[in-house]
């Protein structure tokens, strides 16, 4: 639950007009405003709700009218009095089930918004919510030792490591203590006498902080601080803190909270040492002064038992933070940081050091700076991980595995257009490249709108009365279609290529292609070489293992062969392209950038092994998660754009540009498309055409996914005219190239006007 009392971006003038109202709701985010009078009196509530009922009973829409005529005058409200009752606000919640209450005064004049969950906190520019990554924050805390130099370096092994934010400690100590910060007033206890003979040693001076908060900036990392005394928040508030941390040790100290509050900055405040009710007593206070928080999960003792850590407390902690919480551990190691964030935190703190064996207390529960890496690595894969809870969603691996392992409905004897599906023409067999079989009862007593051949899969539109057909196509670039030896004369039968494009089994490495050819075909060649040989082999030029290698060239070289073959087939095959995944792949995490040139130079190597005579071989441009088979690896080469122009400038290479694989990347990298592009069209040879969704969304069907192919298509035309092209949709060949048609139907309408006529 949230007050807030900055209220001019939710409120509306009753008399101001429906499109300012609904500026307003944009601009708030929050999909609510009230309207007030010139007195300040609440009259009612417009939601994006209200708009949308009003708009469909309208004949002619008018949004220069009065919003008074569209509000809600039913609003449910709660009086200033109640403002702390926070019970009472919860099950007004509940009832109404709505999501914001205004607070009015006696004269019903609007004093403040309650909402009932904080839909996000914003700390420099990051923005924390339920769908953000969590934000880690590596707490420095006194760990330089009162060392500039040390506290330098343990920035650049929080930027190193991934944490979002660098977190230090500010005491002014002779205000802070009763004893003026003496360290050796022997009336102390030995406790608090340890405790400041280390603080008198080790604290940075505020113009060495400060110096700190800039060095952090420079470096791309947030600074944070926690003020131990006011003193100390006010040097904070002069240097201009983005927010702050609160210490367990102060989330009792309300003078404190109250003017830290007043900030308006976002408080981050961690509940050690605390009761239930001096959490709610500290939430009540920000609630009053309107403050944006989230309280962390916290148990201050170093190091912390693991049987006293308690991380089901955090999903009662939700109730009194806004339902966003966090976790400042102390325990050992990393493992529970990695179940809190499963469980939900969205901040978390843990100390970062150089040497555990350095003097001071915090050392000793420490993360060093491999492990804090490990931890954010951890981190990140577990919330990729956490999905969707309210949806369950097929991975493209998943989909993949589907084709090859799920069971289809196939037609089990010859069928002709127009007769009546029975049961006993049903069979159930694998591959999955059909409908499911738990379609059976949809398709019986169907009437075939094709014919079928013995063994033919049902697909989808066999269930539709209305299905793409091929036809020849007017598109003024040389496209093809991809193909197989036993369907290319099906094909060409139905539409216009320029060219063919054959992808390639290991298996059909083996075949006799004298066996599928009777005539010379006026077309251009292109081959894809497969990525998969015999004995599970992974096509890569430049694996590490020298044997391995060797094997990648004899498999390529093998290609080369039949293309040469083929080549004879084909009147416009003057030097057909192979399209080829070099390698460069890792199976568990990315290599560092600056490896690759390594790779790169053993892939020029094998290349140079390799004889070439009368063929091209092209690299693909690849995603940075690719498919294996049904398996997902890390890509590291012919990715990045950069690297990849680098390589075929120096090597005369050129590539096959697959706009799914490197709109991928470029998600992935948050590179601009048009960049990628423009950066490599000097080396393109072929595209592959084809849509693209998230960082592993590949091989998707043209407009179903976030490439703007009308605006590709014009930088085909201007920069690469003459390039050859194919739609790659993924399993595009199923039901007689069905999704082939498709895409090309498609493509045939996003071509740039100069080029359709």
């Amino acid at each position: 639950m949230k007050i807030n009392k900055n209220l001019t971006p939710y409120i509306v003038d009753s008399e101001d007009t429906i499109i300012n109202g609904l500026n307003k709701i944009s601009g708030n985010k929050s999909g609510v405003v009230f309207t007030v009078n010139v007195h300040g009196v609440v009259e009612g509530i417009l939601t994006d709700g209200d708009f949308r009922r009003w708009v469909v009973k309208q004949s002619q829409i008018d949004l220069t009218r009065s919003v008074s005529e569209i509000m809600n005058r039913q609003y449910v409200s709660i009086k200033e009095d109640d403002i702390n009752s926070v019970q009472k606000i919860e099950r007004l919640f509940e009832q109404q089930k709505v999501k914001f209450i205004p607070v009015v005064d006696d004269n019903k004049r609007l004093k403040a918004i309650i909402e009932r969950a904080a839909s996000s906190i914003n700390i420099g520019n990051r923005t924390i919510d339920a769908d953000s990554p969590a934000f880690l924050i590596a707490e420095i805390g006194n760990n330089h030792n009162g060392d500039v130099n040390l506290a330098k370096k343990l920035v650049d092994a929080a930027v190193i490591a991934g944490a979002d934010c660098a977190k230090f400690q500010m005491r002014h100590l002779k205000t802070l203590y009763k004893n003026h910060g003496n360290p050796n007033d022997d009336r102390e206890d030995l406790g608090s006498q340890y405790t400041l003979d280390l603080l008198d040693k080790f604290q940075l001076s505020v113009e060495e902080m400060y110096e700190l908060f800039d060095y952090c900036k420079e470096k791309g990392i947030i600074p944070l601080c926690t003020p131990w005394d006011l003193d100390s928040f006010h040097a904070l508030e002069e240097y201009g803190m983005d927010a702050y941390k609160i210490a367990s040790a102060d989330l009792t100290n309300h003078v404190l909270l109250r003017e830290m509050a007043r900030s308006g900055k976002v408080l981050i405040c961690s509940t050690g040492m605390s009761k239930e009710n001096e959490i709610i007593q500290a939430q009540e206070l920000f609630n009053r002064e309107g403050a944006n928080y989230i309280f962390l999960h916290c148990n201050s003792t170093y190091p912390t038992p693991f049987k006293d850590v308690n991380l089901s407390y955090l999903n009662r902690l939700k109730m009194f933070s806004n339902d966003l919480v966090g976790y400042s551990g102390h325990e050992r190691g990393i493992n529970i940081v990695i179940a809190a964030v499963a469980m939900g935190a969205k901040v978390i703190e843990k100390h970062l050091t150089l040497d555990r064996n350095m003097e001071g207390n915090d050392h000793k529960i420490s993360l060093l700076p491999d492990e804090f890496a490990e931890m954010v690595q951890a981190v990140r894969e577990v919330e990729l991980a956490l999905g969707h809870a309210d949806k369950r969603i097929m991975s493209q691996g998943e989909v993949i595995n589907r084709e090859n392992l799920a069971k289809s409905l196939i037609i089990n004897r010859p069928l002709k257009q127009g007769q009546i599906i029975t049961r006993e023409m049903i069979d159930v067999k694998s591959p999955g490249n059909g409908i499911q079989p738990n379609h059976i009862n949809e398709v019986i007593g169907l009437t075939a709108n094709r014919d079928f051949a013995k063994g033919d899969f049902i697909y989808d539109t066999d269930l539709m009365n209305d299905f793409v057909q091929p036809r020849d196509y007017q598109i003024p670039f040389n496209w093809g279609i991809a193909v197989r030896y036993h369907d290319y004369k099906r094909i060409l039968a139905s539409s216009n290529p320029k060219l063919l494009e054959f992808h390639l089994s290991y298996k059909d490495l083996d075949e006799n292609i004298d066996d599928y050819f009777d005539e010379q075909l006026d077309l251009n060649l292109v081959v894809h070489a497969p990525e998969l040989f015999a004995g599970d082999h992974l096509l890569n030029l430049c694996s590490d293992d020298e044997d391995y290698r060797r094997h990648s060239i004899q498999e390529l070289q093998r290609v080369i062969n039949l293309t040469r073959k083929l080549k004879k087939y084909f009147k416009k095959a003057d030097r057909p392209c192979i399209v080829t995944n070099m390698g460069g792949f890792t199976k568990d995490a990315p290599m560092a950038s600056t490896e690759r040139g390594r790779y790169y130079d053993k892939i020029a190597e094998s290349l140079k092994e390799l004889d070439r005579e009368g063929v091209e071989i092209i690299a693909q441009t690849m995603p940075p998660f690719p498919w294996h088979f049904g398996g997902q690896r890390f890509q590291n080469l012919f990715m990045d754009y950069r690297d990849t122009a680098a390589f075929c400038k120096k090597n005369n290479l050129r590539i096959c540009l697959d706009t799914s694989h490197s709109k991928l990347a470029c998600n992935q990298f948050k590179w601009s498309f048009k960049t990628f592009v423009r950066n490599l069209y000097p080396y393109v040879a072929h595209l592959h055409i084809v849509d693209a969704a998230g960082v592993d969304g590949e091989g998707l069907q043209i407009g179903e996914g976030e490439i703007d192919f009308q605006n590709l298509f014009e930088e085909i035309r201007i920069y690469m005219p003459d390039v050859t092209f194919i739609p790659e949709i993924w399993q595009g060949h199923k039901n007689s190239g069905e999704g082939f048609w498709i895409a090309l139907d498609r493509l045939e309408k996003v071509l740039p006007v100069a080029e359709r006529s």
